[in-house]
């Protein structure tokens, strides 16, 4: 069975990204994108179109075409109001609902992997047991968050 594989907006910016500083993540996000990515069921949410459609910024058009035939999972009222417990409860702060809102999207439909660049709200170590009790409490699934640097399998 394929494992499953939630996008925030992080990846798809990072794929069209210009920084200097951060072009080496743009290069493995590129690669992961065009050796991995076929081998997952990959999955995105309303959270991360938005995130992905304010502002103006480079490459949107190119950043937004190149997500346009991901699934969408469902929105649901009980997203909300995990993604509201886990900002209540410190596992996100209260200023990045949008990461709230993407582990509470990732973990009520069960999906494997929530990949990020995110590594200080989402694919941070320090938070990963928080996450796992509270899930646990709540009686969800609880998603490895990870970076793309975390997915990709051995190869001779």
């Amino acid at each position: 069975m394929r494992k499953s594989v939630y996008l925030d907006s992080t990846i798809p910016s990072y794929m069209f990204e210009q920084r200097v500083d951060i072009q080496y993540f743009t290069m493995i996000t590129r690669k992961w994108w065009d050796e991995e990515r076929a081998d997952y069921d990959i999955f995105t949410s309303e959270f991360s179109l938005a995130e992905l459609n304010r502002g103006n910024y480079p490459n949107k058009n190119k950043i937004i075409d190149l997500v346009k035939d991901i699934s969408i999972l469902p929105l649901d009222d009980e997203i909300i109001n995990i993604a509201n417990i886990y900002m209540k409860e410190y596992v996100m702060p209260k200023g990045a609902a949008g990461d709230a809102f993407h582990l509470a999207c990732a973990s009520f439909h069960k999906i494997d992997y929530l990949l990020t660049w995110n590594c200080n709200h989402l694919a941070n170590a320090n938070k990963e047991q928080h996450v796992n009790i509270l899930n646990g409490r709540l009686g969800l699934f609880a998603p490895k968050i990870i970076t793309p640097l975390q997915l990709f399998k051995e190869r001779d």
